[in-house]
């Protein structure tokens, strides 16, 4: 079918030429042929004036009659030559600036797939906003993950006049809820978003992939955008921003999408903790940086008690609402550098870079109460054993923290439940090695 099109084109362009290289054929034959007539009047002149005088002057003047002719056929096909020249160059300049606005869009599509975040994204749009666009400026707008605000990316070349929102609501723009451009025009009267409150025109396109709200796409410039060109799609800045909302459209939704897979990959889906895989890995750097930093690393260790009794007596759908308050108190005890792993089934693991051992058993029992005071929000008792271990106090390896973390865990629910055990020390700082149970 793409090859019939092609044929078909062809074969239009070839008859356009055809048709034309005929009229200026036909012209320039009339031209030849009317010089002809006249050299065949002048010619005949000397003849005709020895007998008929009157007639001579006659003739003579045909004769000027069809050099003039003459001259104004060779004039305007002249003037027909130059403007043909001069449409088939402004032409071939459009072809080429069109080459090049494809070339240009080409250009960033092929950016944009290794783009691993919206601000490298946003950071190829402004680029090629700014070749393609230039004088107008520009501002790109992300729908955050709970899809109830759009949040600002990047703004280049913005008009003085223009005020710029570090963040809009959707239920404020038109576009997006329409899921159209939109055109907000205050000097022609039209109806423009809530969050439009400049003075200039501003050409609005939703982001849309697979159906799906990805962002917007402000574009604007010191000059007016008129409606009827920007609604009938007739003009550069139309087209050109339609063209950059789609390819970036589709970037935005690949860079989501791959963030979701990634935070799959990494996260308890139930908890939102960690895995257990991640947490292996961030073990070993952790205890890496340690070893050339002389720090120490400490592991926490946590069992929830009796949480099989607990799915028995008040059924699966508590035990996962308990799991996910527990995982959010663990998470409000300790640092942002801290990382919380599910370790499997009810058992949770916390491991905190450069925390001396000390430190590590006061967090545990700020997490063993704030777990214990769990009990009367759910209506059921609430508990945790848990075990500390740290990285050289107790631990003379890396890979012994969490066994020596895991082995006092139970020791604890040995001992009673419901407490902390930190394990022994190796290296003397309080003249004696001792298991300790804090609480």
């Amino acid at each position: 079918m793409i090859k019939r099109l092609k044929l078909f084109r062809r074969m239009r362009v070839s008859a356009s030429r055809t048709q034309a290289r005929r009229r200026f054929g036909t012209m320039y034959l009339g031209a030849v042929a009317m010089q002809g007539a006249s050299i065949l009047v002048i010619a005949l002149h000397g003849r005709i004036e020895a007998h008929a005088s009157d007639n001579s002057e006659l003739l003579l003047l045909v004769s000027l009659a069809l050099q003039v002719a003459v001259v104004a056929c060779l004039v305007v096909f002249r003037a027909i030559l130059i403007a043909k020249h001069d449409h088939e160059q402004h032409m071939r300049a459009d072809s080429e600036e069109a080459r090049r606005r494809t070339a240009e869009l080409f250009t960033m599509t092929d950016m944009l797939q290794a783009a691993e975040t919206n601000d490298e994204a946003a950071a190829v749009l402004m680029v090629t906003a700014r070749r393609l666009l230039p004088g107008h400026g520009a501002a790109l707008y992300v729908l955050n993950s709970a899809r109830d605000r759009l949040d600002l990316a990047r703004s280049w070349d913005m008009p003085g006049e223009h005020i710029e929102h570090g963040g809009l609501a959707p239920g404020d723009c038109w576009a997006i809820r329409r899921g159209k451009t939109h055109l907000n025009a205050p000097d022609e009267g039209g109806l423009c978003c809530a969050h439009h409150n400049g003075y200039n025109s501003a050409l609005e396109i939703p982001l849309m992939a697979g159906g799906h709200v990805q962002g917007l796409l402000i574009i604007t410039n010191e000059g007016a955008l008129h409606r009827g060109e920007v609604e009938d799609g007739t003009t550069i800045t139309s087209k050109l921003g339609q063209a950059l909302a789609d390819s970036m459209s589709l970037a935005l939704s690949n860079i989501a999408l791959r963030d979701k897979l990634r935070v799959q990959s990494l996260r308890d889906p139930l908890t939102g903790l960690y895995n257990r895989r991640y947490m292996e890995d961030t073990l070993e750097r952790f205890l890496a940086l340690a070893s050339r930093g002389g720090g120490s690393t400490a592991v926490i260790m946590i069992d929830l008690d009796n949480f099989k009794a607990l799915n028995d007596d008040y059924g699966h759908a508590k035990g996962d609402a308990v799991l996910r308050d527990v995982s959010a108190q663990i998470i409000g005890a300790l640092r942002p550098a801290d990382v919380v792993c599910r370790y499997g089934g009810e058992e949770i693991v916390a491991i905190l870079p450069d925390c001396p051992l000390d430190d590590a058993a006061s967090k545990a029992e700020q997490i063993r109460l704030r777990i214990h005071g769990l009990s009367e929000a759910h209506g059921c008792a609430i508990s945790a054993s848990i075990g500390v271990s740290a990285l050289p106090e107790t631990s003379a390896r890396g890979e012994e923290l969490i066994p020596d973390a895991d082995a006092v865990l139970y020791m604890a629910k040995a001992s009673g439940k419901n407490r902390v055990i930190v394990a022994e020390r190796i290296m003397p700082r309080v003249g004696v090695a001792r298991i300790g149970a804090v609480g």
